[in-house]
């Protein structure tokens, strides 16, 4: 575990005694250090605290977990302005009657306010209830007296991202939510990094540093709804989930029943980490940048970072270029890309097309609706500017764009590509890159290079969420490889099919097994537990969660990639008789793909109670 990046992301708070506590604030009761509003579950605190006992002239007020040891603030309020610890010059927090929270200093000078627009006098809701209440999954929201939320600081968040909120862009302002670093780990005020979606495109999120992008997801495909699961321990999985509707795109997630207290947090170093607590620390689950792959271009242009390689990622030149400067290059020095062997000429010699497999989509697309494959071919053949143009027909598969269409085109330069390994959630369309040399009425030819991907969202959404958590189970996956993390359970085949079909595993839910689970209860795959062998791999019989259970291992060598073991998987599910084994679950996790099936006499004793596989 990396304990240097866990302490950058956690902040060790030094409380004021606690006085009487309540889940709301109202009218004529302020709020004054030494005392706290809890929520009614009591998971959460809101109060005033210093971030050190170095500083503690300095106060803010923030939220804070109260089931655990180490206080850890989630939300602070006055972040640029904070408030001066002492009898004389003790902050207030105080509800108005014009509907907004006002923290003020004993001056009477104002610290931080929610600035909610009530309109004119004659609009504000009646004094009578209305409250400022902190609710159990730590959203601090003021109610009217009739229910109605007139501002809540889950869209007004700091640095963490709660079970329960939203990251959002909004189509119509084109703003949304952003996280925002603290600027160290005792300073929170606002530091240089912030966390959210693109307003310019809607389809991807970015990790920035002030105006400069430091780390980019692949592009979205455009469903209406995806969902997938994260298995975080053994005892706390995240549902999460990106939504699309006519007004705004968002993504959330929620987390089972019981889990230990997890968080999103924009650490003040830049990285995106996804904690989860532990008996004593916050542990560090995933987080994003994992590598130098994920830093926004760090091959230069025309060039992708491989990160599937064993070892250190390497920069490579996309198909038809080689290194602007190889003496750069050879050195480690990849700023200035690639640039094309041969030079694109309008009119005869504006050359043609040729197809990359599997690597992430690049930056500064430009999205055209409502055109058919050979349309967007043509709008890009047509433009001497345009490099490459992607396509996808979503028309049958749940899609959010009006037309069903994904046509995505780019001109200039190709920027902050990364070759990825097939994830449990991803969605190949083909993109095409213009090269010289090749004739533009023919068919784009397959390059054996790679092929970039137009992820359906538990790649790109992920990290959208963020990106984020389909990512976190590819790079964890690469680091184990390495020696440095364990691998993530990611179980969602729901967004494999092709282009243009209908979705097999609509409908199916599965609960989602564990590789290490399924590892100890068959001794490391022992051979004494072996009880057949087939072409595909071998199948153990064990004990799991007391049921008896056929375990089917797929060979490395077996070449069945996702598709093969999806189509598997919807086989064995489909087929429901007495004398056969019924499927139960399936494990992916990096290059492991198994699924568990029961013996028929236990068949009525399975549950399917998750959407997984």
């Amino acid at each position: 575990m990396d304990r240097s990046a866990i302490t950058c992301a956690t902040v060790l708070l030094v409380l004021l005694p606690r006085g009487a506590s309540d889940d709301r604030l109202v009218l004529g009761k302020p709020l004054l250090p030494g005392t706290t509003i809890v929520s009614d579950g009591g998971g959460f605190a809101l109060g005033f605290f210093s971030p050190t006992k170095f500083t503690p002239a300095k106060l803010y007020l923030g939220i804070w977990y109260t089931d655990i040891p180490r206080l850890t603030a989630v939300w602070v309020a006055n972040r640029e302005a904070p408030a001066t610890n002492g009898t004389p010059s003790a902050p207030t927090l105080s509800l108005t009657d014009t509907s907004n929270l006002v923290l003020s200093d004993a001056g009477g000078r104002v610290l931080w306010t929610t600035n909610v627009a009530t309109g004119d006098s004659s609009s504000l809701p009646a004094a009578t209830g209305l409250a400022a209440v902190l609710l159990n999954n730590g959203n601090l929201v003021i109610r009217s007296p009739n229910g109605t939320a007139l501002w809540q600081s889950f869209e007004h968040p700091s640095d963490t991202f709660l079970p329960g909120m939203k990251i959002r862009v909004r189509y119509r302002s084109r703003d949304g939510e952003r996280l925002v670093s603290w600027r160290g780990p005792d300073d929170p005020s606002p530091g240089s990094f912030t966390y959210g979606m693109d307003p310019d495109t809607f389809l991807q999120a970015f990790i920035w540093n002030g105006t400069r992008p430091v780390a980019r997801t692949a592009p979205w495909t455009g469903y209406l709804t995806i969902s997938g699961q994260l298995r975080v321990s053994a005892g706390a999985v995240i549902y999460m989930a990106v939504v699309d509707t006519e007004e705004e795109m968002y993504i959330t997630y929620r987390l089972s029943d019981g889990a230990a207290p997890t968080r999103f947090v924009l650490a003040y170093s830049g990285e995106y980490q996804l904690q989860s607590w532990g008996s004593s620390e916050w542990a560090l689950v995933g987080k994003w940048p994992a590598d130098e792959c994920d830093l926004y271009g760090h091959c230069g242009p025309y060039a992708y970072c491989d990160g599937t390689a064993t070892g250190a990622p390497t920069c490579k030149c996309l198909d038809g270029f080689e290194p602007a400067s190889p003496e750069d290059w050879s050195s480690g020095r990849f700023a200035h890309g690639c640039r094309r062997k041969k030079a694109l000429r309008c009119g005869g010699g504006g050359g043609g097309f040729v197809t990359l497999p599997g690597i992430k989509p690049p930056d500064k697309f430009v999205l055209v609706g409502n055109r058919t494959s050979e349309e967007c071919a043509m709008e890009c053949t047509k433009n001497c500017s345009c490099v490459a143009y992607a396509y996808a027909n979503l028309s049958s598969s749940g899609s959010s764009t009006k037309d069903g269409t994904r046509c995505l085109v780019w001109a200039g330069e190709l920027i902050d590509t990364e070759k990825v390994t097939d994830v449990a959630g991803t969605r190949s369309d083909t993109l095409y890159l213009r090269i010289a040399g090749l004739d533009a009425g023919t068919r784009p030819k397959t390059s054996s290079a790679v092929k970039i991907v137009l992820p359906a969202v538990l790649l790109s959404a992920i990290l959208i969420l963020t990106s984020t958590l389909a990512w976190f189970k590819f790079k964890a996956g690469k680091k184990q490889k390495r020696g440095k993390h364990e691998t993530l359970v990611l179980g969602n085949l729901n967004t494999l099919e092709h282009s243009g079909e209908e979705n097999p595993t609509q409908g199916f839910e599965f609960s989602v097994a564990s590789f290490r689970d399924i590892a100890a209860v068959t001794n490391n795959f022992h051979e004494s537990f072996m009880i057949g062998q087939g072409g595909f791999g071998k199948v153990y019989k064990a004990k799991l969660n007391g049921r008896e259970v056929a375990i089917k291992r797929l060979s490395r060598d077996s070449e069945q990639g996702i598709a093969e073991f999806r189509n598997e998987v919807i086989l064995i599910a489909k087929l429901q008789h007495r004398n056969l084994v019924r499927f139960i679950s399936c494990c992916i996790e990096g290059d492991e793909k198994q699924h568990k099936k029961i013996r028929a006499r236990l068949a009525n004793t399975v549950q399917h109670n998750q959407r997984g596989c």
